[in-house]
This record gives C-alpha cells, structure tokens and sequence, in this order.
C-alpha cells in the first residue's frame, strides 16, 4: 500500500489492510507480522502508527503479542469467522448505500447483482 485515503485515517487503512489480509487466507491463523519497524519502513509510516494499528488489532483480540517474540494472528477460527461477516457487511452496506446515491432501487440494486453474478 503505497498510496493512502487522505480522508480516512492512516492507521485505521493499514489496520483494515491487515484484516483483508487475514479474512482472504493470505495471512494465517498463527502467522507473525512484520516487527514494527519492518512494517513502518515497508508503509512509508511513522513507527508510532504501526505501534497504534497492532495495538487496536490486539484489542479487538485479532492478534497477541508474546513478549520477545511478536505479534501473531489470533487461532481462534471463530473471531476470524466474525471479521470476516463484519467486514462484508460493512462492503455491502457501503455499496448499497452508494447505489442508492446514483438513483438506484432495491430491485434495481438485485437485479444488477444477479446479472454480474451470471457473468461470472
């Protein structure tokens, strides 16, 4: 991620980054992230910000920390399972809502679904 939202908090991209990261299966249940420095020189942020993402992540129980040795994905298959809901949810109530904006219906919304589903 080399370029950031201006109108969205840096942390809150990097952090929403790490989960994509963990509910598509690219990170695993038990991997190690990067230290912080490692991921603060490979973001192009402020080693304070990586400190603040893993530190939220840690709070919502997505990672631990053992001392001396990292920060870790939690194994816990059902708080995965959970992000991942939340995160589509919040996806899908983001599109609706912007295709509401462009003038569009609940059936009109639907049918246009099922028609990019069908296309595959």
């Amino acid at each position: 991620m080399s370029q950031f939202d201006d109108n969205i908090p840096i942390y809150v991209q990097i952090s929403n980054m790490i989960k994509g990261e963990i509910t598509s299966g690219k990170l695993k249940q038990g991997d190690k992230l990067p230290s912080i420095r490692d991921m603060s020189n490979r973001l192009k942020v402020n080693p304070n910000t990586i400190q603040r993402v893993y530190g939220e992540l840690e709070r919502e129980g997505i990672t631990f920390t053992q001392r001396g040795m990292g920060t870790f994905i939690t194994q816990d298959k059902k708080k995965i399972k959970d992000l991942r809901r939340e995160m589509a949810e919040t996806e899908i109530k983001s599109f609706i809502s912007t295709m509401g904006d462009l003038g569009f219906t609940d059936v009109e919304i639907m049918d246009l679904i099922e028609f990019y589903m069908e296309r595959g």
